[in-house]
Formats: structure tokens, sequence, C-alpha cells
């Protein structure tokens, strides 16, 4: 089911469109997310400003792009993904271009809003919703496959940020992304998204096309989506929390901080891992089990984290290979319940309280571990993640009449 005529160039495979868009995402979330991890130090080091502070850009960033995630969706729905994803990159340049010409803090931080608006219309909801414009029913592929081009944005920009700070400074770092936004991002995102052929508007083309486009009717549709937001942004903030104090935690088991960078280092292969296993079977099952799959193994991850098992590779691999599928769920369950016509408003609704959740995540991780300590964060972590493992229960059975493989 395509809902766009030629909206991507019959010359250009679906391989090369998703490559030219994992481009995007790699950049994207290496100039945003991951972005504090390698330039904070650098930049506290010559401002003076307070980590704290610059570390709250990032915070500011994503609440940025949940506020506007619901109006990033329903603008994909009626004019298509690419001048959306073009903005992208205009924003990401402008806000990096703000952060590194930055002369005071506030400066610095009103850049943020820019990256913001950036991640708001270039990660993963914004291109998700734009492979389900393009692709309908068909964009579980893709949208999967996209995902194994995020699962390597640290693994490829931290090394990348760190050598051009080391030999040209943060602030000529900065400028070189910002280089690389407009150079390269946006220039692909050019030639693999073409216009939508004309503006659509999602009421009348439901109402034209829903029985051939849209699943069969959910009932308790309501409940469903609310219980669909509520199990993605409990995912997404727990995931932040670990990822973002993850040295921590390893250390409150006892290991070292060597140790602790050596076994980190597994998160990323084993995200990656998973999502290719997913690639390859995904299409047999339904989006579904996906996520139920991601809620049990970082529920059992952080479970033997906090009761101390001892052999730390297994705890790594299992947790990350859950929070690694939640990722390839998020953009596929929402495609497979609701249908490829509603799919990009949808999938901005969606992304609203699960940003604003990842933007308060890093201040609520800091303030749960100076206040209980890391072993008792971990401790109430794994209750919020068998919370989640019973609501994936409770959407599977609201919506098991539905059970079928994935489009």
């Amino acid at each position: 089911m395509v809902l766009e005529s030629n909206p991507a160039s019959p010359s250009i495979d679906r391989r090369l469109v998703v490559a030219a868009l994992g481009v995007g995402q790699i950049l994207g979330w290496g100039t945003s997310f991951y972005f504090p991890a390698v330039f904070a130090t650098a930049i506290v080091a010559e401002t003076g400003w307070s980590l704290g502070a610059v570390v709250s850009g990032t915070s500011i960033g994503l609440l940025t792009a949940g506020l506007i995630s619901p109006k990033v969706g329903t603008l994909i729905a009626r004019y298509g993904g690419r001048p959306v994803l073009l903005a992208s990159s205009l924003f990401y340049a402008a806000g990096l271009a703000g952060v590194g010409l930055a002369p005071n803090l506030p400066i610095y931080l009103a850049s943020w809003l820019l990256i913001g608006i950036g991640m708001g219309t270039g990660l993963y909801d914004a291109v998700f919703a734009t492979l389900g414009r393009i692709y309908g029913s068909d964009a579980r592929g893709p949208i999967t496959n996209l995902t194994l081009f995020g699962g390597f944005a640290s693994t490829i920009c931290w090394p990348l940020s760190a050598f051009m700070i080391d030999h040209w400074g943060w602030r000529i770092a900065c400028l070189a992304y910002v280089a690389l936004h407009l150079c390269l991002v946006l220039p692909l995102q050019m030639t693999v998204v073409k216009p939508a052929p004309q503006r659509l508007d999602s009421h009348a083309a439901e109402a034209e096309q829903g029985a051939a486009a849209a699943p069969a009717s959910l009932a308790n549709e309501g409940l469903i989506f609310a219980l669909l937001a509520l199990v993605m942004s409990m995912t997404a903030g727990i995931g932040a929390i670990v990822l973002l104090n993850f040295m921590i935690f390893l250390q409150a088991t006892g290991i070292d901080y060597a140790a602790a960078v050596a076994l980190g280092t597994l998160f990323g292969p084993a995200q990656v891992g998973a999502r290719l296993i997913e690639s390859l079977f995904g299409l047999r099952y339904h989006p579904i089990w996906t996520m139920v799959a991601s809620c049990v193994l970082m529920a059992i991850g952080l479970g033997l984290l906090f009761g101390q098992f001892p052999y730390l590779v297994v705890v790594i691999l299992i947790y990350a290979a859950g929070f690694g599928i939640f990722w390839v769920g998020r953009g596929t369950l929402p495609l497979a319940l609701f249908g490829p016509l509603r799919f990009p408003r949808l999938m901005g609704r969606i992304a609203f309280p699960s940003l604003i959740v990842q933007a308060l995540a890093p201040s609520a991780g800091a303030w749960l571990i100076e206040t209980i300590g890391p072993h008792a964060t971990i401790g109430l972590l794994t209750a919020l993640a068998l919370i989640n493992v019973v609501l994936i229960g409770l959407l599977w059975l609201l919506c098991r009449n539905q059970m079928k493989p994935g489009p």
C-alpha cells in the first residue's frame, strides 16, 4: 500500500532511501542526544559554565521536540515528509552554529531551541512517519532497517567529535557538523524524498480509502492508544535514565571505572545486533511481539543488575537488546494497529509524551541517584519496568483480535 504516487524516484532502491535517511539519523542523534557526552567537558573547560547548565541544553532540545511533535505529524500527513526533513537539516545547522558561536550561556541555551526543532522534525519519529507516508503498510521493513543506522550514532559521532575537538576545538567542531548537515544530509534527503504530488487531508483521505488502507476497526481504540503512549513513554524514560547513568550503575555493582567503560562498549553492538535479528525475522510476526520482547528483556536486564548478577556481559546484552528493539516497535506497532493513513499524525501524538519524559529523565535520574543512591535507583527502575510488562500485556489483550503477521 503506497500513499504517494512516485514519492521516491523509481530508480532509487528502498535500501538507498533508507541508507540516505540513515546517514541523517547518525548525524542527527550524534549532534543532539549524544552531543554532551563528548562536548560538555570541553565546553565547561573553556567557558566556565556549569556542567549542569551545559548538559541541560539536551533537555531543552528534547522538550522542544516533544512540544512540536504533534504538529510535525500533522504536517507530514498533509504535505509529506520532504519539507519537514529538509527543515530539520536547516534547524540543526542553525542551532549548532549558534552553539559554536555562543558568547554566553543564554545564547547557548537558546540555540538548543533550534536544535530541538531539528530533533522534532528529523529524528526517528518524524522519519518513521515519513516512511509510513511513502510506503504505507510496507513501511515496516524500512523502519526496522533505519534503526540499524541510528544504532551507530554514538559509535561514529563520539570518536569523530573527540577527534575534531582535539584538533580544532569544540567551536570549530560544531561548525564542522553544520557543514555536514548542510552539505551531506540535506542533499541526501532532497534526493531520496520527493515532493508529495498533492496536499493530503488525512480525514478526507481516510474517508475515501479507509476500507482499503486501514486495518480492522479496533474496539476500545482510545484506551489502546493511551496504553501504547504510556508504554512507549515509560520505556523511553527508563531507557534514557539508564543510558545517561550507565557507568554509574555498572560501578554500583562493584567493578571499577575502567571495567565499566569496557563493558559499556557492548551496549551499542547489542542494540544493533537485536535490531538486525528483528529485521531478518520481524515480518513473520505482529509488531506487538517486538514491543512485548522489548519490555520483558529490559525488565530482566534491570532485575539482574539490581540482583548483582555476576556476569555483567549477559546483563548488558539482555538489557541493550530490549532497548534496541524498542525503537523498532515504536515505529512499527502504531503502523500495524492504526494503519498507514493515520500513522503520521498518530506518530506525532505518541512522540509528544515520550519526548517530554526523555527531556525530564536526566534531571530525574540525577536526583534519584543523589537521593536514594544508584543501587536503589536501579531497583526503582526495575519496578517500573515490571509495571511496563503488565501494561504491554494489557495492550496485547485489548488488540489480540488483530494479532496476525505484520504488513
